[in-house]
């Protein structure tokens, strides 16, 4: 079982005298449950019941399947740092890099993982998503959404960016970050809004002005598209241009080349509203580049936070013990890279209802 190499320096939380259960046992036990549709340590155990004669087929389980309470206590006591790390160490080994991918980073706030009483403990979590090989390349805790800056800035020296185009929402949009990004070898695409406000003012004067000029003398490229689905048409169109002393506060932003305008379309029965957004980034002038970019960040909310919510249904998990829920959002997420990385035409529902009925299916995703 390759990635289950990735996972045994995980050090046990357990008193070694006192230990009965196998930890690798019971990690491949969870993975293999939340990939055949279980959501809790309840859930978990009954898989282990109905299917321990398939699962001794890779691990040994001496003494049959834990207690859920028991397999709630060693997944909670887990080291969440250290099973991160061996999350990012398994991420790398598959991870493909061929031309220059789009890492998109962007946070979801587990919505019932709060201590009972206190809200505002919900476990606030930052993933990073490649749109080149569709799978989370990491997720690390934050202390809630005001935190997302310094998170942001200790992932981006645990993952490989470099050759990659990385974007962010507009809370992400700072100069330090940008220059951060720059030093470990990649580019950025950022939005700007108000809290950016003095640049982004002086952005969108900087496009009133060559608009004016009808772009006479500025290096400019432009890229159109539309995209019908929904009951509904968008079309953006995109401008992208070089940024000059004019534009004085992007100085601030390390590597900073170009602005990108986009103005989205939308079409609804028969009306039409108009929204307008300016980015500023590291990439030379490649408007088509740009706009990819600038679409496939959205790759994180469609592609990692909806299927956390409808697929998993993480926000309906009440798990919260010790590092329990931190430790299982990373795990489901690991097991949506394993179904994700199979290339059959399936829906990742249907690949995990798949997943519980069959055991050669179940087999296929783990060990491909």
């Amino acid at each position: 079982m390759p990635f289950i190499d990735h996972f045994s320096d995980l050090e046990d939380p357990r008193v070694q005298e006192n230990i009965t259960h196998d930890l690798l046992d019971i990690l491949f036990l969870v993975i293999a449950g939340i990939l055949s549709g279980a959501e809790g340590w309840s859930d978990i155990k009954d898989f282990g019941d109905k299917k321990l004669t398939w699962l001794r087929q890779y691990r040994e389980f001496e003494h049959g399947i834990p207690a859920d309470d028991t397999i709630a206590r060693i997944i909670s006591r887990l080291n969440p740092d250290k099973l991160i790390e061996c999350f990012i160490d398994w991420a790398n080994a598959v991870r493909i890099q061929n031309g220059k991918d789009i890492l998109s980073i962007d946070g979801k706030t587990l919505r019932r993982s709060f201590q009972t009483g206190d809200r505002k403990s919900a476990l606030h979590m930052i993933s990073v998503w490649s749109d080149a090989n569709q799978m989370v390349l990491g997720q690390f805790k934050s202390k809630g959404k005001k935190n997302e800056i310094n998170t942001v800035m200790d992932l981006l020296d645990l993952i490989d960016v470099k050759d990659s185009i990385v974007t962010l929402d507009a809370m992400g949009s700072q100069s330090k970050i940008a220059a951060k990004i720059i030093k470990q070898g990649a580019d950025y695409v950022l939005p700007l809004k108000d809290n950016q406000k003095s640049l982004y003012q002086e952005a969108k004067a900087y496009f009133h002005k060559l608009e004016r000029d009808d772009f006479r003398d500025y290096a400019v490229e432009r890229y159109d598209e539309t995209e019908p689905g929904h009951g509904r048409i968008e079309v953006r169109h995109y401008t992208q241009v070089k940024i000059t002393d004019w534009v004085k506060k992007a100085e601030k932003f390390k590597g900073a080349k170009t602005l990108i305008k986009v103005i989205r379309e939308r079409h609804i029965d028969g009306k039409v509203s108009i929204e307008e957004q300016i980015y500023i980034s590291s990439c030379e002038l490649n408007c088509k580049q740009a706009a990819n970019a600038i679409r496939r960040h959205w790759g994180v909310e469609n592609k990692v936070h909806w299927r956390m919510d409808v697929v998993f249904r993480e926000d309906d998990s009440r798990i919260r013990r010790d590092d329990g829920a931190q430790n299982m959002a990373s795990l489901r997420r690991f097991v949506m890279n394993l179904a994700g990385l199979n290339n059959r035409k399936m829906s990742m529902r249907r690949k995990l209802k798949n997943c519980g009925w069959d055991d050669q299916f179940r087999e296929e995703l783990l060990f491909a």
